[in-house]
């Protein structure tokens, strides 16, 4: 270990210790604010005034193999970022990046997690300018980008970096093994147990999210002694350029070499995503995205291990509320469903209500009166532009408008979808959810994913149809959430039973602070890895496990 690694290793060791009993006791805990105050006053002008930096010139990345700079961003907000990086030759870059790995993997599991938890600080020093290039590169109102794109993203990196700790050190690094032999001498041998990395891993960076749903993946290869390199999405490269950039410059100064991080950037229509999942030297693929391509990647990366985030059907089973409770339900899904135009792989998209309606208060209240409160519930919030822009973001790609307009023919319109003026971005279009009724047996509507500010509200026979449906399509078609809203403790386990048969997280009445399409690093597991959504969770041991293996020499003594 070099002596910057050591200084890194006593800096950041009680963070490692207070990571790994969050992970264990699973209650709130963070390192990283998730409040811009907490960054001193100068932060937000000197994050600003980086990310401007970076427009209409080459991203300043050296790294082997560069043969020409692409890049294409542009804005959702209307602007193009100009901004070149670094195109790879494969052949030279990989054969760099595996030369990288024999010396840190030497290094050990300590001096891994804790040179990666200086580079997460750095990255946390930069939270504003990481910020601005989410928010510019996915569609982010900026408060949702400052927190998802910054510390939310880094809790995720610290995480996999505890999780990763502890898998590699379950065991001893060295014993000494005895076998007594009766009259004659004991057998003894020394033992040496070292975790050894799979080779190169591959992160491939997704639109909407490119920090928060990259960093897992990318921190759990580097913690277990792996080299990865990293493939952005087209249009949200500057995030994961920046972070590439930090841990680059982390692991030089550490006296590793830059190379165990690479960023590859694709030309348009290239298809790099696909040439470097079947190269024999990726070992490792991390993917959040399109079914599709997951499923691809599933079935054609045979030399690779594979962990992929999915598309699924996230559902709510509506029963009965308190009256006390009613305005609060509605007000908390109103909110799931506006936050960041529904772009998210957590927004509740279908909800079974029995066509009979619900009970509120012990009163009766039918299904269309219930669609017209949830209908005002979301108008109430979104009123108000200026609001409605901070909470919605802008549309990110056309596939998004593509779809909200077929939604418009879908049942029948219980809330259209409006634009929103965003008088900073004139260019942006911002738009408010959709939310359309239909019947059960409209099961060709509502078993797809619909992506985007789109919900339905499914009338079903009663309760139990609606939970038996719940069960059957998350097991048949995924799901990353589900939630129910009962006052029956009877229909609440009854959900919880069909939620563990179908292997989907459930939040029972939600009506505060804490949302279904929100989840909390160190305490609540994202996706479960049960059911087509996703085959991992975000984190646990089987997400690290399967990214290094325990390699053993034995000598007599």
């Amino acid at each position: 270990m070099t002596a910057t690694a050591e200084q890194y290793t006593v800096r950041h060791r009680e963070t490692l210790d207070r990571a790994l009993q969050a992970i264990r006791e699973r209650a709130f805990w963070t390192p990283y604010p998730e409040l811009p105050k907490a960054y001193g006053e100068q932060a937000a002008a000197d994050g600003k005034a980086a990310y401007e930096g970076y427009l209409g010139g080459a991203f300043p990345l050296v790294q082997p193999g560069t043969d020409e700079m692409v890049g294409g961003e542009r804005s959702p907000y209307g602007a193009e970022l100009g901004i070149t990086y670094p195109h790879p030759d494969l052949d030279e870059l990989l054969p760099a990046m595996r030369a990288a790995m024999p010396r840190w993997r030497d290094a050990g599991p300590d001096a891994r997690a804790t040179v990666l938890i200086e580079a997460l600080a750095r990255l946390n020093a930069r939270t504003t300018e990481i910020a601005y290039a989410v928010h510019h590169t996915s569609g982010q109102a900026f408060g949702m980008a400052f927190q998802a794109g910054g510390p939310h993203a880094q809790d995720r990196g610290l995480e996999a970096v505890a999780y990763a700790y502890a898998a590699q050190t379950a065991q001893v690094a060295a014993a000494e093994w005895e076998k007594p032999q009766g009259p004659k001498p004991a057998l003894r041998m020394a033992k040496k147990f070292t975790a050894v990395p799979r080779g190169i891993g591959l992160v491939i960076g997704c639109n909407t999210f490119p920090t928060w749903n990259s960093y897992p993946g990318l921190f759990a290869s580097l913690a277990t002694g792996n080299a990865v390199v990293v493939k952005p999405h087209p249009n949200a490269i500057l995030p994961l350029a920046i972070t590439v950039a930090v841990l680059r410059d982390t692991l030089s100064e550490a006296g590793f070499d830059p190379n165990l991080v690479a960023l590859a950037v694709e030309k348009p229509g290239e298809g790099l995503a696909k040439v470097l999942a079947t190269r024999p030297e990726v070992r490792i693929i991390d993917y959040t995205g399109s079914t599709e391509f997951g499923l691809w990647l599933e079935r054609n990366a045979a030399q690779a291990v594979v962990y992929t985030e999915k598309a699924g059907i996230n559902t709510v089973v509506v029963d009965s509320v308190g009256d006390d409770d009613y305005k609060g339900m509605l007000g908390n899904l109103a909110f799931s469903f506006s936050l960041y135009s529904g772009q998210m792989c957590t927004t509740p998209q279908n909800i079974f209500v029995p066509r009979g309606g619900i009970t509120v208060g012990g009163e009766h209240k039918s299904f269309d009166d219930f669609g017209s409160d949830l209908a005002g519930a979301v108008e109430k919030l979104l009123g108000d532009d200026a609001r409605a822009n901070a909470l919605l973001g802008a549309v990110c790609n056309a596939g998004v408008s593509e779809r909200l307009k077929k939604a418009e023919s879908v049942g029948k319109t219980v809330l259209a979808s409006r634009s929103v003026a965003n008088a900073e971005y004139p260019e942006a279009e911002v738009r408010t959810p959709l939310i359309a009724a239909i019947d059960a047996a409209d099961s060709e509507v509502y078993t797809g994913e619909w992506f985007g500010p789109i919900s339905f509200l499914i009338a079903v026979d009663d309760t139990d149809a609606a939970i038996e449906t719940f069960r059957r399509t998350v097991r048949e078609h995924g799901a990353i959430t589900a939630s129910v809203y009962s006052t029956d403790d009877a229909v609440i386990e009854r959900t919880e039973e069909a939620a563990l048969d179908a292997g989907v997280n459930l939040s029972v009445n939600l009506t505060g602070g804490v949302y279904v399409n929100q989840s909390a690093a160190f305490s609540d597991f994202h996706a479960t890895g049960a059911n087509p959504a996703a085959n991992s969770a975000l984190s646990d041991l089987a997400y690290v496990a399967n990214r290094f293996r325990v390699v053993q020499s034995r000598r007599h003594i």
